[in-house]
């Protein structure tokens, strides 16, 4: 390969990451017509259409696509040797970027982050807040946080914080007239405030277990909502019945102002987690990163 020829590959990548010769030309710090010629000829090289272009979006062809799944990886992998050549350094060195929803960084990534990042100045972190499963490898993120049952098998997983548990809270002005629920099945009778994450498509079927029988509950009641402290203040405010993180009430459930229910059905599970892939050779900067985030119990 030409050392023009990657250069011509990290343009392709930029542009169909940012859908936008605008925006990828402002990236690399180039021209939209310089650009514009690079991917050209990147095309007529290989006598393929690898983007499809209209006035108003912009694509990846199935070619396209199929030289993304395999360009991804491959300049990762660059990326990760290049990070590797900082332990010839005094001191460690890196840039990193984390994907994890804003719940994992307000209550656990950052205030570990915050402390080691004063101690290593040269290390830094870009923290990617956002709710959707995220494909780490295609976007190009070194690592993510989620809850240990939805990371993939093929990725090296370390636990970030402890056993986690969602449950049912509501105000207790809500059952001033109506007997709390004893069943799962009986939220459905109650008015529940919903919550919609990306990643499960529309509004978030409610969780629940049993002595082995799983349960999963759609509810429905006055107000939705798309974020967690806003589910939180509607449950204070009395709008119903909620399906939170323990510890995203429980200041609220000691001081009275919630209280639980159908506590029997939401045992512990497997909390959040940093992943990533395991093909990735960690330098010493990011096995230090991984280190400060790292769980341990207590005694």
């Amino acid at each position: 390969m030409r050392r023009e020829d990657l250069g011509d590959l990290m343009a392709f990548l930029t542009v169909a990451e940012e859908q936008s010769f605008t925006k990828a030309a402002a990236r690399l710090g180039t021209s939209q017509s310089s650009l514009s010629l690079i991917i050209r000829r990147l095309e007529e090289r290989l006598g393929l259409r690898l983007l499809t272009r209209t006035t108003r979006s912009l694509a990846p062809t199935p070619a396209g696509e199929q030289l993304l799944s395999t360009l991804g990886p491959a300049l990762g992998n660059i990326d990760a040797q290049l990070s590797a050549l900082t332990e010839f350094r005094d001191k460690p060195a890196g840039n990193f970027r984390i994907t994890a929803g804003q719940h994992a960084i307000d209550t656990l990534i950052w205030p570990k982050l915050s402390k080691f990042l004063r101690t290593y100045p040269d290390i830094k972190v870009e923290l990617v807040a956002e709710s959707a499963l995220t494909d780490i490898v295609a976007e190009r993120f070194d690592a993510g946080v989620r809850l240990g049952d939805q990371i993939e098998k093929d990725m090296i997983a370390v636990a970030i914080g402890p056993m986690a548990r969602m449950i049912a809270v509501a105000a207790p002005a809500c059952f001033d007239q109506f007997t709390p629920p004893s069943t799962p099945q009986e939220l459905t009778a109650h008015r529940c405030i919903n919550l919609r994450l990306p990643s499960y498509g529309g509004f978030y079927a409610w969780e629940f277990e049993k002595d082995g029988q799983e349960l999963r509950v759609r509810v429905d009641g006055q107000v939705a909502f798309n974020a967690v402290p806003q589910t939180v203040t509607g449950a204070l405010d009395g709008y119903g019945i909620a399906y939170l993180h323990e510890d995203a009430v429980r200041e609220h459930l000691d001081s009275g102002r919630l209280i639980q229910i159908l506590a029997d059905w939401t045992p512990p599970f497997a909390g959040y987690h940093l992943y990533y892939p395991s093909r990735r050779h960690p330098s010493p900067a990011f096995s230090m990163l991984v280190d400060a985030l790292r769980h341990h119990p207590a005694a």
